[in-house]
């Protein structure tokens, strides 16, 4: 399953070895659910590329995380149908799962989400939250005449789980806002980020312990991600994301995450970097939670599971 040649950071063994990696960097170039920008199905390829470039001492943490081992398995390749390939994705996490890994997914496009918390979810057996960091609310029951559009990865992800949190939204319908009203879903916009409207802190502490994250590069700034599949002005600047992500990872047991929609395109060169230092910055922060609660040291090398 590994290809040593295209591993995340570029690392070599031992510390990219999946035997005793505690990550498994899943990437999943899969397009089937877009309906804007383009590009991807390149972006696990770009941001893999780019991550080589990356120093491996986190200056905040005063650490290097990678020490903890970092996998990059084999990508799960394109299916001929939406269905079949949330079916492949959910297969795939489930393996790693069953290994023992923590998993690391790059899309690829926004529907990958669903089937992969559905496999962790199943695997663990007890409520999980979701928290998606995006610029779309993402609740429409279809869109372009399908339900497994990236426009309704939170709406699938709402039909068997009721533990959610949105941020950063600053684009829905009509029908999106009025579905929010009805069902009393927690959705902070960035306006009412920004204005200290909405108790972020309080909302976190109302979900399970365990969360999955899902990042859409859309939530980002331009300045920040230039290049996304359904880009929107005016999203998160760089620390002020960090920031949040981090006191994610701290107030709670973040138990897998996925990084999406980054368009790859041959004059971005920013972007994909961006996103991998993005995917590694939420490494260490993973890292760094489980150390502080659970009390081990630091690894000085790749030793298995330790989440």
């Amino acid at each position: 399953m590994i290809n040593e040649d295209h591993n995340f950071l570029g690392i070599t063994s031992p510390f990219c070895d999946i035997e005793s990696a505690a990550v498994a960097v899943l990437p999943v170039p899969y397009a089937g659910g877009v309906s804007y920008g383009y590009g991807a199905a390149e972006a696990p390829d770009a941001i893999i590329n780019a991550s080589a470039y990356i120093e491996f001492y986190d200056e905040v943490l005063k650490k290097e995380p990678y020490l903890m081992g970092i996998a990059t398995v084999a990508p799960v390749l394109s299916q001929n149908s939406p269905e079949n390939m949330a079916k492949a994705v959910a297969s795939r996490v489930k393996d790693l799962l069953s290994s023992g890994k923590f998993p690391a997914i790059i899309g690829g496009d926004h529907s990958i989400t669903s089937p992969a918390f559905f496999a962790i979810n199943e695997n663990l057996g007890r409520d999980i939250g979701v928290i998606q960091l995006d610029a779309h609310a993402d609740l429409r029951e279809a869109y372009d005449g399908s339900p497994m559009s990236h426009a309704c990865v939170m709406a699938r992800i709402r039909e068997k789980n009721p533990y959610t949190l949105q941020i950063g939204i600053r684009s829905m319908s009509a029908e999106e806002a009025e579905y929010v009203k009805l069902n009393n879903v927690q959705l902070c916009t960035i306006y009412e980020f920004r204005k200290n409207t909405f108790n972020i802190n309080k909302a976190i502490d109302s979900l399970p312990d365990s969360i999955y994250l899902t990042v859409d590069l859309d939530v980002f700034d331009g300045s920040v991600i230039m290049n996304t599949g359904t880009p929107e002005p005016g999203g998160f600047v760089w620390d002020e994301a960090l920031a949040l992500i981090e006191s994610i990872f701290y107030k709670k047991n973040v138990i897998g995450f996925d990084v999406v929609e980054l368009s790859a395109a041959s004059w971005d060169r920013y972007s994909p970097f961006a996103a991998a230092k993005l995917i590694y910055k939420m490494l260490g922060f993973k890292l760094s939670s489980e150390v502080q609660r659970r009390g081990f040291d630091w690894p000085e090398r790749p030793n298995g599971s330790i989440f």
